[in-house]
C-alpha cells in the first residue's frame, strides 16, 4: 500500500529534554523554574513535562502550615512554562533571546490538591499558533488524576532592552 501525496505523516516526537535543555529554552531559574524535565515533545503539537513537587519548595512554608498544598497559580505557571518550551522548540526560537509572555488565562479549574512528594505531569497542546501569539490548552496530572486545567494565550516578544 502506498501513501497518497496528500496525506501528511504524523509529527515525530522530538524526545525528552533534561533540565539543562529546559533552561536553554526558558529564562526562568530557581526558585521560579517549574519544569524539571520534558518527557515528550512533538513540535507544533504537544508537550508532556514533569515538575517534581518537593517539600523543600519555599511556598510550602506558608501554603499551608500543617497541610502543604501547591498554589493553583503556580500549577498554571508550570503549565505556561511547559507551553513556553513547546513554543520555543516549535518556532525554532532556542537561543534567540525571544521570550514567551502570558496574555490571558481562561477556564482555570483546580480538581485536586497537589501535595509534596508527587510528580506533576504537565500536558500542553497548541490550540492555535501564529507567529507572535499562541493559544494553548493545558492539564496537570498527579498520576492519572486530573489536578488542574486551563486554557491560556501567550505572546512571543523580544526581551526588554537593558
Amino acid at each position: 500500500m502506498t501513501d497518497s501525496p496528500n496525506q501528511s505523516a504524523p509529527a515525530a516526537d522530538a524526545g525528552a529534554l533534561d533540565v539543562r535543555a529546559v533552561m536553554a529554552a526558558l529564562p526562568h531559574r530557581y526558585p521560579m523554574l517549574l519544569v524539571d524535565r520534558v518527557e515528550s515533545l512533538v513540535p507544533d503539537e504537544r508537550i508532556s513535562a514533569i515538575k517534581a513537587v518537593t517539600i523543600n519548595e519555599g511556598f510550602f512554608q506558608g501554603h499551608f502550615p500543617g497541610r502543604p498544598i501547591m498554589p493553583g497559580v503556580l500549577i498554571v505557571e508550570a503549565l505556561a512554562q511547559a507551553a513556553g518550551v513547546l513554543a520555543v522548540q516549535s518556532l525554532g526560537l532556542a537561543g534567540s533571546g525571544k521570550l514567551v509572555y502570558f496574555m490571558a488565562i481562561d477556564g482555570a479549574k483546580f480538581r485536586t490538591p497537589v501535595e509534596p512528594g508527587v510528580l506533576l505531569r504537565l500536558d500542553v497542546s497548541f490550540v492555535q499558533k501564529r507567529a507572535r501569539v499562541c493559544k494553548f490548552g493545558g492539564r496537570a496530572y498527579v498520576g492519572d488524576q486530573l489536578a488542574a486545567e486551563a486554557n491560556f494565550t501567550a505572546m512571543i516578544a523580544d526581551p526588554p532592552s537593558a
